[in-house]
């Protein structure tokens, strides 16, 4: 399929997720190389995708992507080509935080549009993008507010553009099956457990947004979150109460320097809307840990009327040492990055690349068919009108915090749709 006919892919962002680049040099994380950047170049040397346009606040470190591009994907795996639109352009020396707008001016109605930019800003940038006829996917937590979600959905309603949240745990093969269980074998819902961390090392990455555009709880337990608010689809429980604690005195040191709580915890009342019966969870996040043998400690454990699972998302039973790394337990089952025996990358059935292709793929088909609506994605993607809830779990938990960890409400019309929080 020749190039100008297929979808031009912007990705918002240039950060350690869509570059694997920071601080001038490969991220020390578990990607070292990204994701979304390296998903897009691969799925276009499939024919899926064309032009790649990148956008950050400054072209400052354009050259030094580029580089480590070349470096790490072009030279590492064979026919790979790593090119890229720069937007702001790399002969504009001044910063320019609106360069995504110009990006989408040389952008066709039913193209692509990736958000990974810190937390406050997914509001604008996905609204801006709605407004042109763009389908967005955009890193969770898709907003941080739910009035701005409503709003954002009956746009995307109104353009009739997909909008989904990134969230690739609904594509790790272990949270898939034990959705289905949840949803096909336990029963009523009594208890939910979940944990999520990463390094301290970490808040150096993030000392720009730490505290400022975000939270810990809004980065991490929203994969959980998710995750949980996924499995209670159409079980009739909702939740109804929400309190949050957060705990302090890492992040505010040197080197650190970010005014945030370093870990909080989210305690949430589930209530079945038809029998009245009740359930509780608590959903944990940290960006305090130690650096360990994983990038990021990820586990949960759910209590139905009829069982129980458990799962060590870190933990899959397959640990590498080596001079260069020391001992890590490796998880290839979200990106694969080591290329095939012809030299090829060889990562298409992780979890983290299956995550952005799926998206593609859904987008794909509404432009080739304008009858069709994101409705007919709600079963099989996080699309943002399935994804109300976890905004207003994550919005209730802040508020908790900001209040002196009071209790808020969440709100719901007659057809049980989240419709605002108040303080109880």
């Amino acid at each position: 399929m020749a190039e100008s006919s297929l979808p031009s892919c912007l990705a918002i962002g240039i950060g350690e997720y869509v570059t694997g680049y920071v601080h001038g040099a490969a991220s020390r994380s578990d990607k070292k190389v990204g994701v979304v950047g390296l998903v897009l170049f691969d799925l276009r040397r499939r024919g899926k995708v064309g032009r790649i346009l990148l956008s950050g606040t400054s072209s400052s470190k354009y050259a030094g992507i580029r580089e480590h591009f070349a470096k790490n994907i072009r030279d590492k795996y064979r026919d790979m080509n790593v090119d890229f639109e720069a937007f702001p352009p790399e002969s504009q020396k001044e910063s320019d935080p609106l360069s995504y707008k110009k990006a989408m001016d040389t952008m066709k109605k039913g193209d692509l549009v990736f958000i990974f930019t810190p937390d406050d800003t997914h509001y604008d940038m996905v609204k801006e993008a709605i407004s042109r006829g763009l389908h967005v996917m955009v890193t969770k937590p898709a907003v941080k507010e739910l009035p701005h979600h409503l709003e954002l959905v009956e746009l995307a309603e109104k353009h009739n553009v997909l909008v989904s949240v990134e969230v690739h745990k609904r594509w790790d093969p272990i949270y898939a099956d034990a959705r289905q269980r949840i949803q096909q074998q336990l029963g009523g819902f009594s208890y939910f457990q979940s944990y999520m961390s990463q390094p301290k090392k970490q808040l150096i990455t993030f000392k720009s947004w730490a505290g400022k555009a975000s939270d810990i709880s809004y980065y991490l337990n929203s994969h959980h979150v998710d995750f949980h608010v996924w499995s209670m689809r159409n079980s009739g429980y909702l939740p109804t109460r929400i309190h949050a604690l957060g705990s302090t005195g890492i992040a505010k040191q040197e080197p650190y320097g970010c005014d945030t709580e370093d870990t909080i915890t989210i305690m949430a009342q589930w209530q079945n809307s038809q029998t009245g019966n009740v359930g509780t969870a608590i959903y944990t996040a940290s960006w305090a840990a130690p650096t360990g043998e994983v990038h990021s400690q990820q586990r949960f454990h759910y209590m139905g009327f009829k069982g129980e699972i458990s799962a060590d998302q870190a933990h899959r039973g397959y640990t590498v040492t080596s001079d260069d790394t020391g001992y890590a337990s490796v998880n290839p089952l979200y990106m694969k990055y080591t290329p095939d025996e012809d030299g090829y990358f060889s990562g298409q059935q992780g979890y983290g690349y299956k995550s952005l292709e799926e998206f593609v793929n859904a987008a794909t088909q509404m432009r080739s068919n304008p009858e069709l609506t994101s409705k007919a994605f709600d079963s099989k993607l996080a699309t943002l009108s399935t994804c109300k809830l976890v905004t207003a779990i994550l919005e209730a938990g802040r508020k908790s915090l900001d209040s002196g960890n009071k209790t808020f409400k969440i709100n719901y019309d007659t057809h049980n749709e989240p419709v605002s929080i108040t303080q109880e």
